[in-house]
């Protein structure tokens, strides 16, 4: 007989590791042997099958999600006078890298039904003074890049692609990271792709830009302490890359997972919760969902979160706070009901354990503590 269900963490990556143990010590031991730790063959080999597998020309090897994000912008030399259009409903680093740079973070609301941001929002955020678009493709869902290349192609726009969640999903059959003038990747632990501490990367159909992203990530310097450029120490690490080379190989299989994992999320919610108390993550046309993230909405988010803690259930709330009503951007004028999507979903969002090696029992045991909450 199955033992209970105890607990259910957010994130099991001991159990990823343990599938995958060998083929990755295995992969570190000739790194160790040479001792060449930073750049270098593993980080080459790591970015051509990086852009083959995005679709893309050119991949970059850098040193976080963060630093993809800041290099992509100093690349195109987005800086002090510029704005550029982004979501409050992401990540800090999207907008903290814009600030980073010198420009103005402009926030543009997100759609009503998914997380993502509405292209008419941001059609109506363009200034004189716009020089980029960074659509975020959150959760592993794919923003409106048909439209919102659209808006940028009539005023000139750069589009760079915040895939740090979506790497492998796609829109209407292209990948994320595919679609802008530049796309940034995360290898964050956490992340459906991820490392042994940080690492990203930046992909580029762009020869030109390409190079300039390779310089910039080592300090400007081509040849060696020879500096056109001022860049920064953006290089990734060959450790890292040995480690997501082996992942990489393993990375459609855990995306075909997580898909399962929220088709039975569906299914058992559906048949559990009471109808009209939980909103279940869209899965948008044209799209494929790799869902780094599974984010229900419910209106009393903060007492279900209490409820599943005492079932020790894993869950997380992103973003409790959108971008536009942080301290650090209060200068920016934006006051509370200013971008009220965001402001609701920030109000009700809660992510569930959604990670590969999660079992049909333990998601059972989650659903049952969701339907529990809604009886008492």
């Amino acid at each position: 007989m199955a033992e209970p269900i105890a607990s259910v963490p957010l994130l099991d990556l001991k159990a990823q590791y343990a599938a995958i143990r060998g083929e990755v010590r295995a992969a570190l031991e000739p790194v160790l042997e040479s001792q060449h730790f930073i750049l270098g063959p593993e980080v080459e080999a790591l970015e051509a099958e990086l852009a083959a597998y995005c679709g893309c020309r050119f991949a970059v090897g850098v040193s976080s999600g963060t630093d993809a994000l800041l290099l992509a912008l100093m690349a195109l030399e987005i800086g002090p006078g510029d704005e550029v259009i982004t979501s409050p409903f992401t990540f800090f680093a999207t907008a903290g890298c814009i600030h980073r740079v010198g420009a103005r973070p402009v926030f543009a609301d997100i759609e009503p039904e998914g997380f993502n941001l509405d292209p008419a929002r941001v059609a109506a955020a363009v200034t004189a003074k716009t020089r980029a678009i960074i659509p975020v493709h959150l959760f592993g869902q794919c923003a409106e890049m048909d439209a919102i290349s659209e808006v940028a192609g009539r005023h000139k726009l750069a589009v760079i692609e915040d895939a740090a969640q979506a790497i492998g999903a796609e829109y209407r059959g292209r990948r994320a990271g595919a679609m802008g003038a530049a796309g940034c990747f995360s290898f964050f632990p956490s992340k459906n792709l991820g490392g042994f501490g940080d690492g990203g990367m930046v992909t580029t159909g762009d020869p030109g830009l390409a190079a300039r992203l390779r310089v910039l990530r080592n300090h400007g310097a081509e040849p060696k302490y020879y500096h056109k450029l001022i860049g920064g120490n953006f290089r990734l690490d060959a450790l890292q890359a040995a480690v997501l080379r082996v992942k990489l190989r393993h990375l459609e299989a855990w995306s075909a997972a997580r898909q399962e994992n929220a088709a039975r999320y569906r299914r058992l919610l559906a048949a559990a919760a009471p109808a009209g108390k939980v909103r279940l993550p869209p899965e948008l046309p044209g799209r494929r969902h790799i869902y780094n993230q599974f984010c229900i909405r419910v209106e009393r988010r903060d007492a279900l979160r209490a409820h599943l803690a005492a079932r020790k259930v894993g869950h997380e709330v992103y973003y409790p706070v959108p971008l536009h009503l942080q301290e650090c951007f209060a200068g920016l004028g934006y006051k509370p009901g200013s971008l009220p999507e965001s402001e609701r979903a920030a109000a009700e969002a809660l992510a569930l354990p959604i990670y590969p090696e999660l079992t049909a029992a333990q998601q059972q045991y989650v659903v049952a503590s969701i339907a529990g909450f809604f009886r008492t």
